[in-house]
């Protein structure tokens, strides 16, 4: 984390900005005219009288063919079961070419939000930096209503690109929503995995559905929205484009991070229930007195993650849906045991968006 602040609850929080700006604080160092940042969007919370704000980006290059990259791509194709000449495709070699970037370990950034300068941690060896800021209340009094604000990247002298990211800064009480991403908004099919990496490096991105017009009639009652998926941070720049021409209302990323060097492509996914329980368990922390609706899909874990979130934090989850995904209708004893000790009336499964059309989330309580 960049910066570590005194736990909720405690002194003010008036000190917090001020930390960040003394005049000793460490110059960052430039970034250089062939790497690139990427900035997640993220959502920041009232602590005292602070505003806790999480800045979260990736620091890369693009770089040229290699022997490992060739012998990376020829594995994928070879999964795929495609020609070589699809690695010629423009959908393939924009999404798989975010997977062999060289990661940029060691740097520092600046950024400019609210009219201040904040010195970043150095990015981690796979080129993230991550850590949360701290800004008087005070200093941003016309953030209200779950306001996005934007940010960004202090580049060096005569560089005029730029790298801009936003916050959504969250009132402590109202309604979110936590989605997953494939196959309950976007169909992916990560119960075949050939079928997942063509929807993935291949196809075109589609949505789920009648799933639009869901999330975008509770976003006008009110609701924030948290992307909780297991699809790793190197799709981010898809997903994000995907996701916003579909019109699908924009919130925080929580995506997983993969390193391909260590594991195959079939692993894209893996092991949602290790990744998606601490971080979804991290936003209701945030955000103690709102309430959150759980939204996900039969697949892979999401109702037995889902079943222990709402077990563990009962009175902050307001309702589970889960879509069911499943060919036949056999599903019945894994959710009674995914749900079990839970209200009946606290969680619904379904088949199509329309059946969510009488779905009123009332954001007020």
């Amino acid at each position: 984390m960049a910066f570590r602040f005194k736990p909720r609850g405690t002194a003010t929080g008036a000190l917090v900005a001020i930390a960040c700006l003394l005049p000793g604080w460490a110059a960052a160092s430039p970034i250089k005219a062939d790497e690139e940042v990427v900035f997640f969007p993220t959502t920041a919370h009232l602590d005292d009288e602070a505003w806790i704000i999480p800045v979260h980006g990736w620091i890369f290059e693009l770089e040229p063919e290699s022997v490992w990259r060739a012998e990376v791509i020829e594995e994928l194709l070879e999964h795929l079961e495609l020609d070589p000449a699809a690695r010629d495709e423009e959908r393939f070699r924009e999404r798989a070419r975010m997977f062999l970037v060289d990661n940029e370990r060691g740097k520092k950034l600046e950024i400019r939000l609210g009219g201040q300068t904040f010195a970043l941690a150095r990015s981690a060896p796979n080129g993230h930096f991550s850590g949360r800021l701290g800004l008087r209340r005070e200093r941003l009094a016309e953030v209200s209503g779950n306001a996005w604000l934007p940010f960004e990247a202090v580049m060096p002298k005569g560089d005029r690109r730029q790298f801009t990211g936003q916050v959504q800064f969250l009132d402590p009480k109202g309604l979110s929503v936590i989605s997953d991403i494939d196959d309950t908004i976007k169909i992916s099919v990560v119960t075949d995995k050939r079928e997942l990496l063509a929807n993935t490096f291949l196809r075109e991105f589609r949505d789920v559905p009648g799933m639009t017009e869901t999330y975008g009639r509770w976003a006008e009652a009110g609701a924030a929205f948290h992307y909780v998926s297991s699809s790793p941070w190197q799709l981010y720049p898809a997903l994000s484009t995907f996701m916003g021409h579909a019109g699908f209302p924009p919130g925080a990323f929580h995506l997983r991070w993969f390193r391909l060097k260590d594991e195959t492509f079939f692993n894209l996914f893996a092991a949602p229930e290790e990744s998606k329980i601490p971080v979804i368990e991290s936003i209701l922390r945030d955000y103690p007195i709102r309430k959150f609706v759980l939204v996900g899909d039969s697949g892979e874990k999401d109702p037995e993650i889902y079943g222990t979130i709402a077990r563990r934090h009962g009175g902050q989850v307001r309702h589970v849906f889960i879509r069911n995904v499943s060919p036949q209708d056999d599903q019945g004893e894994r959710f009674a045991a995914a749900f079990r000790g839970l209200p009946e009336t606290i969680w619904t499964v379904f088949r199509s968006a329309d059946e969510l059309k009488r779905i009123d989330l009332k954001v007020e309580e």
